[in-house]
């Protein structure tokens, strides 16, 4: 009796003896599995399912003769003998370091940029009627004033009696505004923060000035506006949001590295909001842009370098380094000959015949 041999059949794999392999004796897949969008298969006859046990089970699609020869493999793609084969390293050579622009000077000239109006603000403006001009009181009017009176100041609860009796010419006060977040109260200038309101209002102001009695004098105050920017890789945007501007006798002006604008209200008694700021970096002046609508101003700054700026502008009272003055580095140097040469005399200064000798002394001991 001959020994019984495997059959290796895709879908058969049953033991078969040779003598007795007829052409009907063996069920099985001529084609190849096939995997694909979770679902298992044969090629040959397009069964297919999800789940792998019953992938396994499914019968053979055609009868023929065992075979105790493996099936070749299917030969692979050349998209996958490529992806297999090594990509050699490409060695990257980093660019050299490239040197930062000069900075002109902050004091170069300025130029005009001539903005473009949007239409329906322009016919804003120019159909917004004439501005009533208020009375104001007569300096009489003003000094007379009420009993009673608090000062306008935050902060400050002094009255006007109180600050002429005892002569308190100064007013402690907050030149911020109260915030109120998340539970907690503080002003916007000095941060000092508390939940209860109580101590919020006795905290005691943290600037010294004049009192303010009345309104009136307040009314020359600049106004405010918000002023957000952002930045690509080639420009920086400003953008100033502002209403009932007059675009004709609004200006904005730049050099290489600065940016002053000035809008004027008409309606709030020609009242002008001003800022003129040294930026981070080189702007290209040629490029620049300007647009005005009805709420905002937005200035389009184009980078004489691509980069990235950690901030709009540098603080007026901080320069950037590098930039010391003249007069700066000659005071420096003066101050550091001096202190070498009051070193110098300090020492010419010293009588060696002051100086009295110290006696050191030394106990030995007999060791047994």
């Amino acid at each position: 009796m001959s020994s019984l041999v495997s059959c290796y059949n895709r879908g058969c794999g049953q033991k078969f003896d040779p003598e007795k392999n007829t052409d009907d004796s063996c069920v099985h897949h001529p084609g190849v599995p096939f995997f694909h969008d979770a679902y298992k298969g044969w090629s040959c006859c397009n069964k297919k399912s999800v789940d792998f046990t019953e992938f396994l089970n499914i019968k053979g699609c055609t009868r023929g003769l065992h075979s105790n020869e493996k099936p070749p493999e299917p030969e692979k793609s050349k998209d996958d003998a490529s992806a297999t084969e090594e990509v050699p390293e490409v060695e990257k050579i980093r660019e050299p370091i490239r040197q930062s622009m000069v900075r002109p000077p902050f004091q170069t000239p300025l130029i005009t940029v001539e903005p473009w109006v949007a239409p329906a603000f322009r016919k804003q403006i120019d159909e917004m009627p004439p501005t009533v001009t208020v009375q104001k009181k007569t300096p009489s009017e003003l000094a007379t004033i009420a009993p009673g009176t608090v000062c306008k100041h935050g902060g400050c609860n002094c009255t006007y009696e109180d600050a002429t009796e005892q002569s308190k010419h100064e007013c402690i006060y907050h030149p911020g505004v109260p915030i109120f977040h998340e539970g907690l109260k503080f002003w916007s200038c000095c941060q000092r923060k508390t939940s209860d309101f109580t101590a919020f209002m006795n905290q005691a102001g943290c600037e010294t000035g004049k009192h303010l009695w009345t309104s009136e004098e307040d009314e020359s105050k600049a106004i405010k506006c918000r002023l957000d920017w952002h930045q690509t890789a080639t420009t920086v945007v400003v953008t100033v949001y502002a209403k009932n501007y007059h675009y004709a006798r609004s200006t904005v002006r730049v050099n290489p590295i600065r940016l002053a604008i000035c809008l004027l209200f008409p309606q709030q008694g020609d009242n002008e909001y001003n800022v003129d700021m040294e930026l981070r970096g080189v702007i290209d002046v040629s490029q620049c842009k300007v647009q005005m609508f009805g709420t905002k101003v937005e200035i389009t700054l184009v980078k004489a370098e691509p980069g990235t700026w950690a901030k709009l502008d540098f603080p007026r009272d901080k320069q950037p380094a590098g930039n010391d003055t003249a007069k700066q580095q000659q005071q420096q140097k003066e101050n550091k000959t001096g202190k070498d040469e009051g070193e110098d005399d300090n020492d010419s200064d010293v009588d060696l015949d002051d100086l009295e000798p110290t006696l050191r002394t030394a106990t030995i001991t007999e060791l047994n």
